[in-house]
């Protein structure tokens, strides 16, 4: 099975660095000899094409390794997560508009929001954590953030980052949160259980 990642730390003077996949993972180790085709040296960022293996000690190596070429006709990789970033802010301008207009109290939205920002910067912190082997974010907090409102800047990230998009199971538990986490929104706005929450007032 072959994947797609960009290479990073490239030392070209020793010839080898590392893929990271997209969509996140585990990256692997790249010599330049395993590259099929010999073309221009490798720089930090190429797009690339490769094989998983594992080596006698057990290290993921990158096999037939072959650099991904984007024509001029097909769209661009930042125009392909465009939809998924602007998904999550409209997301977040809904809640705001639906508090301006008094369908949910204006501490939803800014609930929404807070977890937003927390999960937004989660990602970031584990796509950084899985480019440099560093101790990872589990994905089941990951889920919790996004289930207690933050899935907004969840889509955020997965399209700035190119993180967690390509892993299949990810991706259900996260769609299945999005669809618990609106549902349960609905049927509490709907039953009035929201109806009392008021902004805090200090008495001096």
């Amino acid at each position: 099975m072959r994947y797609v990642g960009r290479i990073a730390d490239w030392n070209d003077e020793k010839g080898y660095g590392f893929v990271t996949p997209n969509g996140g993972g585990e990256r692997a180790f790249v010599h330049i000899k395993s590259f099929e085709k010999r073309g221009r040296r490798p720089i930090d960022g190429d797009l690339v094409s490769y094989e998983p293996a594992f080596d006698q000690r057990r290290r993921l190596n990158a096999t037939r390794i072959r650099e991904v070429k984007l024509s001029a006709r097909s769209p661009s990789f930042q125009r392909t997560w465009l939809p998924r970033k602007i998904l999550g802010i409209l997301a977040l301008l809904a809640l705001a508009v639906a508090a301006y207009l008094g369908l949910v109290p204006p501490l939803v939205p800014l609930v929404y929001a807070g977890m937003s920002l927390i999960t937004f910067v989660s990602y970031g912190l584990d796509k950084s954590a899985a480019r440099a082997n560093r101790w990872r974010t589990q994905e089941s907090t990951l889920h919790l953030f996004e289930l207690m409102g933050g899935w907004p800047g969840a889509l955020i990230a997965q399209g700035s980052f190119r993180h967690k998009t390509r892993k299949l199971s990810f991706q259900i538990a996260f769609w299945f949160g999005v669809i618990v986490n609106v549902v349960a929104l609905a049927w509490l706005v709907q039953n009035g259980h929201l109806a009392h929450i008021r902004w805090p007032q200090l008495n001096f």
